[in-house]
C-alpha cells in the first residue's frame, strides 16, 4: 500500500496511472492484494467494449477492461471477489481516463 505522498508523487510523475486502495483485499495465491494500479486504457484495451457502457458504469464493461489495465493483472475469479465499492472506484478511475486531459488534471488538483 502506498502512502499519500507516494500516491501524489505517482500522480505527478505519471497521470496515466491511478492507484486504487481496496476496501476488502483479494487473494492472489498466498499474496493479499490491498491496492491495484489502473493504467489509462488504450484502444486495444477498449476493444469489444462500448465506451458508453463504461461511462454509464456497466459492470460487465468494467469487468472486461480491468484485466487489460490493472497491475497486478487480475483474473476473472479475482475480479468476482471485488467488493462493489472497489468495483465502483475502479469504474470511476476508468471514466476519468476517458475524459479530456484538462478534466483529469483538474480532478487530480482537487484530490
Amino acid at each position: 500500500m502506498k502512502t499519500l505522498a507516494q500516491q501524489e508523487n505517482t500522480a505527478a510523475i505519471d497521470p496515466d496511472i491511478q492507484s486504487v486502495d481496496l476496501e476488502s483485499p483479494i487473494m492472489m495465491g498466498t499474496l493479499e492484494i490491498k491496492s491495484i494500479e489502473i493504467r489509462k486504457p488504450n484502444v486495444t484495451a477498449l476493444q469489444g467494449v462500448k465506451i458508453a457502457d463504461l461511462l454509464n458504469g456497466d459492470v460487465t464493461a468494467i469487468c472486461n477492461v480491468i484485466p487489460r489495465v490493472s497491475t497486478p493483472t487480475l483474473t476473472k475469479s479475482q475480479i468476482n471477489q471485488l467488493e462493489p465499492s472497489d468495483l465502483a472506484q475502479i469504474g470511476g478511475v476508468l471514466v476519468l481516463f476517458l475524459q479530456p486531459k484538462s478534466v483529469r488534471v483538474e480532478h487530480l488538483r482537487q484530490q
